[in-house]
């Protein structure tokens, strides 16, 4: 075991045999470099507190809307960065070095920091000025889970902790406490856990489900007469605009009641993969290609990734194939929620909505290409 203060990973050799290694809690780099050189499955424990002590001197106050945006390039995060701009807050995102600059942050008015979470040594700078950070970052469909939604995860807190950081803002996935089986949901409990115990104040807001994702799984296949992959679960998510969910992320982090609390948005309402291949065809007006896998295709796949250490991390991702196989429905009524934030649910966009002003705008752009097509053929 490697455990930060009471908390506890566990570290199991293919022989599962277990290593039991206690190290204080100001010794992130030691486990980062732990973890690094371990080329053991690494599995989740976090059943104890993990109090972070840490003796604060007062320094010069900083202002309460400056915030450090973590995840700024994602889904998620690039909303949250344009409504606090938009609202006035003095922006920092916490960017990775990459090829591609993420220069339309920088156009929007942010400022940009270079930092990675998978190493820490790269984080106490951008820190430095900030009273409020809003995590929305997750590791890159080609790393494994635990290197930013773990390991990156702790040292953030963890430095955020010891800089004084006045709020902190997660974004957790909804029932993660329900499902220990899906190594993302159990990391994401485990940091809901690890950031209650530090001590910090802080916000956790677990979510269902974005709208945005269905535009590239769903509606551009359907436009482009492409194979629109599904499963035959029964699972229902409740989708919400990211738009909406930065809107409320922020008249959250404003109402001093919150501190310390749990969240949950969800969208108007839940829906199975083939209702919204319907909805999509019918907005679309042309029948999808639907190639259906079978749940249990996806667990047998599952099982056998498992077998070799190099297809390990897939396996990991394919673990949702557990959820989507026990009729979850991952929504839940909001309208204690809306009173508590003081918000009118008919100013939540609604997914028939989304996706009519999505298929509107796409197919009037694609007639007046068309006409524009027609008009050079014309005139050559």
């Amino acid at each position: 075991m490697v455990a930060i203060g009471k908390e506890e990973i566990a570290l199991a050799g293919t022989d599962n045999t277990e290593y039991e290694i206690w190290v204080p809690n100001s010794s992130i780099l030691l486990i980062h470099k732990l973890f690094c050189r371990s080329s053991r499955r690494l599995s989740i424990n976090c059943n104890a507190q993990a109090v972070v002590s840490t003796t604060m001197v007062p320094g010069t106050p900083v202002r309460p809307t400056s915030i450090l945006v973590v995840g700024a390039t994602g889904t998620l995060g690039r909303q949250v960065v344009r409504r606090a701009l938009d609202e006035g807050y003095d922006v920092r995102c916490l960017v990775r070095p990459r090829p591609i600059p993420a220069d339309f942050l920088r156009d929007w008015g942010a400022t940009i920091v270079n930092g990675d979470l998978s190493k820490p040594e790269t984080i106490p700078a951008t820190l430095v000025g900030v009273h409020t950070v809003i995590d929305c970052a997750t590791g890159r469909p080609e790393e494994p889970i635990r290197t930013v939604d773990w390991e990156g995860k702790v040292a953030l807190i963890q430095c955020a902790k010891a800089m004084g950081i006045q709020k902190y803002v997660f974004f957790s996935i909804h029932d993660c406490d329900k499902h220990p089986e899906v190594p993302l949901m159990e990391i994401k409990r485990c940091t809901e856990r690890f950031l209650q115990d530090s001590g910090l104040n802080h916000i956790t807001i677990r979510l269902c489900g974005f709208m945005q994702g269905l535009i590239g799984q769903y509606a551009v296949p359907i436009l482009e007469e492409k194979s629109v992959w599904g499963t035959d679960a029964p699972t229902r998510i409740a989708y919400m605009d990211t738009q909406d969910i930065a809107r409320l992320t922020f008249i959250a982090l404003r109402n001093e009641t919150l501190e310390k609390k749990l969240l949950t948005f969800s969208g108007p309402r839940a829906w199975t993969t083939q209702e919204v291949i319907t909805l999509c065809e019918r907005l679309a007006g042309q029948d999808a290609n639907v190639t259906t896998v079978p749940v249990a295709v996806l667990k047998f796949t599952r099982q056998l990734t498992r077998f070799f250490q190099w297809t390990n991390d897939v396996a990991d991702r394919l673990a949702f194939s557990e959820v989507l196989s026990s009729n979850t429905v991952f929504s839940v009524p909001m309208a204690e929620t809306f009173s508590l934030l003081g918000v009118d649910p008919k100013d939540i966009v609604t997914l028939e909505k989304y996706l009519q002003e999505y298929f509107t705008n796409i197919l009037t752009k694609l007639k007046d290409l068309k006409a524009q097509s027609k008009q050079t053929d014309f005139y050559i």
